[in-house]
């Protein structure tokens, strides 16, 4: 078991950054994979970036370029430095965990608003 808390989200103008942060309940240094998903009003919940135990990293197209993943072992959070947005990130973004169980965790999610 493990809860997940995301920070950082708000609103901002186009071509601004953003950080978000999550938060682990317990240590992430035996979770598998850690990430970020993120779901826009009307469409599916979609990949954002997800990185692994070992620090290898998966991106989106759209992410490419732009966003970048990070984890802290030491401190159980994951980051995601959100750079050049554009109206269409908006969304409200979710921290992702999938221990080595398979089972899938996810956070609540935090709302991110990019304005043109």
């Amino acid at each position: 078991q493990v809860n997940l808390v995301e920070s950082g989200g708000g609103l901002v103008q186009a071509g601004g950054s953003l950080r978000l942060s999550c938060a682990a309940s317990r240590s992430i240094s035996s979770i598998n994979v850690m990430g970020w998903y993120r779901q826009a009003p009307g469409k599916q919940r979609e990949l954002v970036a997800v990185i692994n135990v070992v620090g290898s990293t998966n991106y989106a197209d759209s992410a490419k370029g732009r966003f970048t993943i990070s984890r802290d072992n030491a401190k159980s959070t994951v980051s995601l430095q959100m750079n050049s947005l554009k109206p269409e990130d908006t969304a409200v973004y979710y921290c992702y965990a999938r221990p080595f169980s398979g089972i899938n965790y996810w956070g609540q999610g935090t709302q991110v608003t990019v304005s043109s």
